[in-house]
């Protein structure tokens, strides 16, 4: 019965399950990159050009998404999203120039951000009727999901090609699916009731104001999924190539910035519950911005490891948190506008530092997630009253 307890449950945990299969197909693909840097003959400036890819088709999706969510419903765009996402990790390995990678890409890019959009659009609903901050839990098994993509990618690394790997990746990909899509298309969608002071959640409304918290909350976002992008496209090339890491090494450093987020996130509920909102991404930021410096300024690599987990701890709920905060202040297209800003930072953050990388060094442009995780905490404590106080 729609409502339910039963059936809130199994709606759970079919997100759930989709936020995890994000996390590890996405996973999968970014622990190697550094094997198709190397099989494209691409510089560093060209791989971040071949990355865009992923950002553009990213963006352009995420944009008509909401759209698609109203039309459609999330769950059955989720679960479209889910097979072109498992279909298109596949075509990485089958190029052999940055200009093709950039192009195959741009597909896997769209199914990545048409998906985040999708399932982040119903677990803000399901956030709202069960009246519990327990929307960190969804990014949890988003990053427990990266944590084994990457350490199954650190295992396979030498002794599996990356056709083999995201291939069996693939597979593995369509048949969750198809679980966690019957179960997921076989719940009615989640209808928050009507708003009350006493919930925080405010009803949803496109005044001005709104539209600028809006934003203002996807901005933060961005700063903190900007981290995310960093340490998924360039923690395991700079630990092989700048601290001389070996391969297997270098893809434990995404596992071990996973693990620690997906701890962050796993006790994010009850932070939540205990200090509020702008106390929990206040200190997340200061902590991801210590630990950042530490891991991108390391000269060893157990240390720079240690300051990867470091910040994944601190970021581990602020992104959660903002899109939770947009959805509630501006319903699904609250969600949209702060998913695409915030992803945003994830997906053309990543470019950004291979420019950086060619124009300074690759340690130097890591140091710019630092900043950005100051700039969001900062940015936070300025917005407090809308935070909300729970």
């Amino acid at each position: 019965m729609p409502g339910s307890p039963v059936h809130l449950r199994r709606l759970r945990t079919a997100l759930t399950a989709f936020f995890a299969l994000d996390g590890f197909v996405f996973a999968g693909w970014v622990v190697r990159i550094p094997a198709i840097k190397e099989q494209t003959g691409a510089s560093a400036s060209a791989l971040g050009l071949a990355l865009l890819g992923v950002s553009a088709g990213a963006v352009v999706t995420m944009t008509l998404t909401g759209r698609l969510c109203r039309r459609y419903g999330s769950h059955p765009v989720t679960v479209v999203c889910a097979v072109l996402l498992c279909l298109s990790v596949v075509l990485p390995p089958l190029t052999h120039s940055a200009l093709a990678l950039g192009a195959v890409l741009l597909v896997f890019g769209s199914a990545y951000g048409g998906i985040n959009v999708a399932f982040n659009s119903a677990a803000v609903d399901l956030v709202a009727v069960l009246r519990r901050p327990i929307m960190p839990s969804f990014h949890a098994a988003f990053s427990l999901g990266g944590m084994i993509g990457a350490g199954l990618g650190g295992l396979v690394a030498g002794s599996l090609s990356p056709a083999l790997h995201l291939g069996g990746l693939a597979l593995v990909g369509l048949l969750v699916t198809l679980v966690a899509g019957r179960l997921l298309l076989s719940c009615a969608p989640a209808v928050p009731p009507e708003s009350t002071p006493a919930d925080g959640r405010a009803p949803a409304r496109t005044d001005r104001r709104t539209r600028r918290l809006v934003v203002t909350f996807g901005l933060i976002a961005l700063c903190s999924s900007y981290g995310e992008g960093a340490m998924a496209d360039w923690g395991a090339l700079h630990l092989e190539q700048d601290l001389q890491a070996s391969p297997g090494l270098a893809a434990v450093g995404y596992s071990c910035f996973a693990l620690a987020m997906t701890v962050g996130r796993l006790t994010g509920t009850t932070l939540l519950e205990r200090l509020g909102r702008t106390p929990t991404v206040v200190a997340g930021g200061a902590t991801a911005a210590a630990g950042m410096l530490l891991g991108s300024l390391a000269p060893a690599p157990w240390a720079a490891l240690l300051g990867f987990a470091v910040t994944g701890l601190g970021l581990a709920n602020i992104f959660p948190v903002m899109i939770e905060r947009a959805g509630a202040l501006g319903g699904p297209g609250g969600v949209a506008t702060a998913s695409t800003l915030g992803y945003g930072g994830m997906l053309l953050g990543p470019p950004a530092i291979g420019f950086m990388a060619d124009w300074f060094s690759l340690p130097a442009a890591l140091t710019s997630v630092a900043v950005l995780a100051a700039v969001a905490m900062l940015a936070a404590f300025a917005n407090r009253r809308a935070m909300g106080a729970s």
